[in-house]
């Protein structure tokens, strides 16, 4: 094992949750917050992809299908709006930091990969894991999402290791263990207690693989195979 590669929401956060800046944002945009949320929904992997466009004809697409009619202004405002919703959303777990230090002590790289669409990558560099990240994979960058195989090379490109050589951890969403697991990479699922309430899309029910409750498990597994 040379590398170990992360998902964000759910797995180096806790479990994410829409909190109420989602809604002042459709307000602010003419659209009812419930319509709003269901086309966020709807489309998200069209625009973790980068099928939308820009950030801004992405949530004029977005808030049009939700009813509204933003003029440039509202539609300016609101993207810079949603990074900063997301942000607040973004609760790194406690272990995170513990955990990515102690594998960078061991002397392991480690990649972030995560379906995102353009907050992410706007705040992601203030946040107290940045320091310990080596790689980042954002599938609106790419133009795949999870479990494309190109998520997963993307990571080993920058990382420079072959799949073979990665541990590959996550909650499982957008059947992203399957996908790692696809490409050669060993992986482990991420259950822990929070993630019952987890904003999920498509989830990994075929993934039989093993699981942990906890991220500090992963410097065991890493221990463990360096002694093998």
């Amino acid at each position: 094992m040379r590398a170990v590669v992360f998902d964000f929401f759910g797995t180096l956060t806790a479990a994410v949750r829409r909190g109420p800046r989602h809604a002042e944002i459709a307000r602010q945009l003419g659209c009812d917050p419930d319509a709003f949320v269901a086309e966020l929904d709807r489309t998200f992997y069209l625009r973790a992809a980068g099928g939308y466009g820009s950030e801004l004809d992405g949530l004029r697409r977005v808030a049009y299908a939700a009813g509204g009619r933003p003029t440039l202004g509202q539609l300016t405002e609101a993207v810079a709006a949603r990074i900063e919703a997301v942000y607040a959303d973004t609760v790194l777990r406690p272990e995170a930091v513990p955990v990515l230090s102690g594998l960078r002590r061991r002397g392991l790289p480690v990649a972030v990969v995560s379906d995102c669409w353009y907050e992410l990558p706007a705040f992601l560099s203030r946040l107290a894991v940045a320091p310990y990240l080596d790689a980042h994979v954002f599938s609106v960058r790419v133009g795949r999402c999870k479990p494309h195989p190109a998520m997963y090379l993307e990571a080993c490109r920058q990382l420079r290791v072959d799949p073979d050589e990665c541990l590959y951890v996550g909650d499982g969403g957008s059947r992203e263990l399957s996908g790692a697991h696809a490409v050669g990479m060993a992986a482990v699922r991420l259950a822990a207690p929070d993630l019952a309430g987890h904003l999920v899309f498509r989830g990994d029910p075929d993934f039989s693989g093993p699981v942990i409750g906890s991220l500090t498990e992963v410097l065991a597994m890493v221990d463990a195979a360096a002694a093998a």
